[in-house]
């Protein structure tokens, strides 16, 4: 049964948009632990001298994306980090270099008898569907899927709310009328990013004309930067990628051309990325506020609140997407008020937002 889960129960964490970036990745075999990135500074600053978690621990498995990757799985691993201040459970990780690592990784942290084990992504979901069917008494969590198993809780989000309001931001911002959207894989989760933005920027401009450019990985920033090369080039002013560390090279193409005084534009995505790549070339940023997710569905299992067999779907009115409050050093108070009006209308239900193209 598909239920919502409350802001008033996700109160206990903080606010993605504070979080900031972290440690270069290093190399790591498949099957043994990553390279953990240095807390973050909101995550440092959490309450101490909670202990109800000392005996529990937590692992997580990411996607071929990494730890590292600036994204998703970087603000998943920062909700775990935040669960270790807050409670001192035990939290690892562990990096898939490939699809044939998820299985393996999964089921090394069920036989070391972890007491929740998190599959990150949508490419996760078959793995631990027999992962959790394997082993019944073991608790698993999946971010972005639906596994439907009673020993697993699914957390999804509506990308294509947030990604509207960033429409709205490009369509009203763009000088060119030619946007970008870069993708990476063509699954359900990004089609939604990209019909939520596409629908967004054609709200406020019917002129805009939209090139949309799906890379098939996410992590290749070489794919990346390529792609926002042939966007740019093409007359484009404004790229919003959903492709996560392949994005990364979406900021470096901005950031070489700003070097030769070419303004372009990045609208981020899942993290505030302003805070990893700067103001100069970030607009805004479409947060998906998975360590939210990850940090409550965690703390529910130290707290013997485990709903295996849930689903849990955040929107707008959830506060599990939306834009950051370092918006408005790149948008103007116009625009924002706009997005505001926007926000209201997708929460109330007069505005329908697609969430495919």
């Amino acid at each position: 049964m598909k239920k919502v889960l409350s802001t008033a129960l996700m109160a206990v964490t903080v606010t993605a948009m504070a979080l900031t970036g972290c440690a270069k990745k290093e190399e790591t075999k498949p099957g043994a632990a990553s390279a953990t990135p240095a807390p973050s500074a909101a995550a440092s600053a959490a309450p101490k001298g909670d202990t109800s978690g000392k005996d529990f621990k937590i692992g997580m498995v990411t996607d071929i994306g990494g730890v590292n990757d600036k994204s998703f799985n970087q603000s998943a691993w920062e909700g775990l980090k935040l669960l270790e201040k807050q409670t001192a459970a035990k939290v690892k990780n562990l990096e898939s270099k490939s699809d044939a690592d998820y299985t393996p990784n999964l089921n090394q942290f069920v036989k070391d008898n972890y007491n929740l084990t998190w599959g990150i992504g949508f490419l996760m979901g078959d793995a631990l569907k027999t992962v959790a069917t394997q082993n019944p008494t073991a608790k698993l969590a999946i971010i972005d899927n639906v596994v439907e198993a009673p020993n697993v809780e699914s957390v999804t989000f509506s990308e294509q709310e947030g990604s509207y309001l960033v429409g709205v931001v490009a369509g009203l911002t763009t000088k060119t009328n030619k946007i970008g959207f870069v993708g990476g894989v063509e699954i359900p989760v990004i089609k939604r990013f990209e019909a939520g933005f596409v629908a967004g920027v054609k709200a406020v401009n019917k002129d805009a004309k939209i090139q949309i450019n799906y890379t098939g990985a996410f992590d290749k920033p070489d794919l990346g930067k390529a792609a926002a090369a042939t966007i740019f080039n093409d007359g484009a002013d404004i790229i919003f990628h959903a492709s996560g560390s392949t994005g990364n090279g979406v900021f470096n193409e901005a950031k070489d051309r700003a070097k030769s005084g070419k303004k372009v534009w990045v609208i981020g995505v899942d993290k505030d990325q302003s805070l990893e790549f700067g103001d100069e070339v970030t607009l805004t940023s479409m947060m998906k506020r998975v360590d939210q997710a990850v940090a409550r569905v965690s703390k529910d299992v130290v707290e013997n609140k485990f709903q295996g067999g849930k689903v849990v779907v955040l929107g707008l009115k959830d506060d599990g997407v939306g834009l950051p409050e370092t918006s408005k050093k790149n948008v103007t108070p116009e625009i924002l008020k706009k997005v505001d009006e926007f926000k209201a209308k997708i929460i109330s239900g007069e505005v329908k937002v697609p969430e495919t193209p």
